[in-house]
């Protein structure tokens, strides 16, 4: 893959240890955000939902999407602590991943290395918990705006973004799509416009949202929300693959998923070379849109190549 300089001002000299010193702090400043609203959901929400709230919020996980968010907003100029609103966009893909794994939907056992949700209460419990995600997020989204300083039109636009990325035109539109799909043979295009709503969506809105928050102009929105769409597409592909090539350990959650539930597959749709081929070259569009001046792009192309190089 050719990782092209796309901007004057970026110097693209992140190193491997700097960008894993960069998801490392994410990580950190994420995982004390949780912790903290955490301790106010069992507070505020008795009983099991609130203790199945807490315990899917606070898995340990890559926490991709706030360092999306993170990245875009430094690379951008943005000044203050944005963590608080990264986290609102990791609450928003937990509340995913809740439902995701219901028996009526994908129907697993193991998420982040740990019993889902519903296997650890029950699964009116893990419904609940889903739902009641949702308008955490968004009290969340407005207690980071807040530290940011941000207006309220700020954050009303950036609240539109994040939930049209969630929504029926976004993550749970492709939900949709990819039920429907099960079973039959899905074109390469048709699997596109599944992936595009379901993983891709949130992921540009992640940085999106990071964009906005930095007081980005529409060009540099654009140009990240085209990067973000780009590394959605490759890092779907990459778990397709790793759900096909790798063990459940190494995964953190069921391996062999995809073909044993007969569900349409960048995988089993292009062979696994090819899909691995795909991947990079999605990458290397999404740094190419990045070509726009004022976007110190370092860390999102890091982000890039560590996407397409991730083993779990």
């Amino acid at each position: 893959m050719s990782w092209r300089k796309p901007t004057e001002r970026s110097e693209l000299t992140t190193s491997s240890a700097d960008l894993g010193a960069f998801l490392a702090e994410t990580r950190q400043a994420i995982d004390r955000e949780i912790a903290r609203w955490c301790a106010r959901i069992e507070q505020e929400i008795r009983g099991p939902v609130g203790s199945a709230m807490a315990y899917s919020l606070s898995a340990p996980g890559k926490r991709l999407r706030p360092a999306l968010l993170l990245a875009a907003h430094q690379g951008l100029g943005g000044d203050g602590d944005a963590a608080e609103l990264a986290t609102a966009v990791e609450v928003v893909h937990t509340y995913s991943l809740i439902h995701d794994d219901l028996p009526c939907m994908d129907d697993d056992d193991l998420r982040r290395g740990r019993p889902t949700t519903h296997r650890k209460f029950d699964v009116a419990s893990a419904m609940e918990a889903g739902f009641r995600l949702v308008p955490l997020s968004a009290r969340i989204l407005a207690a980071g705006a807040s530290r940011l300083g941000l207006t309220a039109g700020r954050l009303g636009i950036i609240a539109r973004e994040l939930y049209r990325a969630a929504g029926a035109s976004g993550m749970i539109g492709g939900q949709v799509l990819d039920l429907e799909a099960e079973g039959r043979e899905v074109s390469p295009a048709a699997l596109g416009r599944i992936h595009r709503a379901k993983t891709g969506a949130l992921i540009a809105a992640s940085g999106v949202v990071g964009a906005l928050a930095a007081g980005a102009g529409r060009e540099q929105v654009e140009a990240v929300r085209a990067y973000g769409l780009e590394i959605g597409f490759a890092y779907q592909i990459v778990d397709d693959v790793l759900d096909a090539t790798a063990s459940s350990s190494q995964l953190g959650k069921t391996a062999g998923k995809d073909a044993a539930q007969h569900k349409a597959s960048f995988a089993a749709t292009l062979g696994v070379q090819a899909a691995r081929v795909s991947a990079e070259e999605h990458a290397a569009r999404a740094v190419d849109r990045l070509g726009v001046h004022g976007i110190d792009c370092s860390l999102l192309v890091a982000l890039a190549r560590f996407i397409v190089e991730r083993r779990s």
